[in-house]
């Protein structure tokens, strides 16, 4: 509810509404325009506010109490307690658990990956490794061949190629 609001259901003006707000240290929600914004706790703090000073209890002497909540409490045994986090650190464990699994789960499809690709690698570099032995394989030949259908040369003689005799 907005100030305007509230002042009509109190019967009220708006700057008395804000003016008990601030004296009172109210403290209140705001929207985004930085208006006031007021809950039903906040309206019955409000109607017994004006109850007091209709009381003839000054202003400065109303008292508030902020404890004071609408609803009923609710009583829970501390077996039930007991019980409920139980079941939550159950719940807990079982989804961490499954967390886990699934983590290691894609890690092992990472690491598969991973070999798959090596493996891949290691196929390559041994057929090139291949390539390249059948290469020099046929360059040996080659060179061989070359060789022995090479003109053999007269021989000099030592020491007419050193002296020129």
């Amino acid at each position: 509810m907005n100030t305007k609001s509230v002042a009509e259901l109190l019967e009220i003006s708006t700057s008395t509404v804000l003016r008990w707000v601030k004296q009172l240290n109210i403290e209140m929600e705001r929207n985004e325009h930085g208006h006031f914004i007021f809950s039903e706790e906040k309206i019955n703090i409000l109607k017994d506010v004006k109850q007091q000073l209709q009381n003839g209890i000054p202003i400065q002497d109303i008292s508030i109490d902020k404890t004071k909540r609408t609803g009923v409490a609710k009583t829970v045994s501390p077996e039930s307690n007991m019980s409920q986090l139980e079941e939550k650190v159950i719940q807990m464990e079982t989804s961490l658990n499954q967390k886990a699994d699934s983590v290691v789960s894609y890690q092992l499809l990472q690491h598969r990956r991973e070999i798959d690709d090596l493996q891949k690698q290691v196929s390559f570099l041994v057929n090139r490794l291949a390539e390249i032995e059948e290469v020099l394989i046929k360059q040996k030949e080659v060179a061989a061949t070359a060789e022995e259908q090479m003109i053999p040369r007269k021989k000099k003689n030592f020491f007419k190629a050193i002296f020129g005799l």
